[in-house]
């Protein structure tokens, strides 16, 4: 099986910053797309960002410009800069990530747990 381990989530004053980490670990062939999706308690689940597995990345147009994503494929890891944060940020933070367990091709969706990002003052 494939465990997505997030970490990096907390309090954050608006303006400011906070990164977001997250490393795939487990058993599997083969990761494609990884990313992170948020949820807070009045608004759907939305894509975040995602690193694609043909080097290209995908923002959702709320945080374009402002958040970053990053992918180390030798360690399975992929981190979200974020920057110029405001209350409308705040949300639980899910690592999302494709990956072969039966077989390199054939990939199916995983989610962390989620963390906590509150952007307060």
């Amino acid at each position: 099986q494939v465990q997505l381990v997030e970490s990096g989530g907390g309090l954050v004053q608006p303006g400011g910053s906070l990164r977001l980490s997250c490393v795939a670990t487990g058993s599997f062939y083969s990761l494609g797309d990884m990313g992170w999706y948020r949820q807070s308690l009045d608004k759907p689940r939305e894509l975040v960002a995602i690193s694609r597995g043909g080097n290209s990345d995908d923002y959702g147009d709320s945080v374009k410009g402002r958040f970053t994503i990053s992918r180390d494929s030798t360690k399975n890891t992929i981190t979200l800069q974020k920057s110029a944060l405001k209350p409308d940020d705040t949300a639980v933070y899910f690592c999302y990530a494709e990956a072969g367990v039966m077989s390199p091709i054939a990939k199916r969706p995983f989610y962390g747990q989620g963390t906590q990002v509150t952007v307060a003052s």
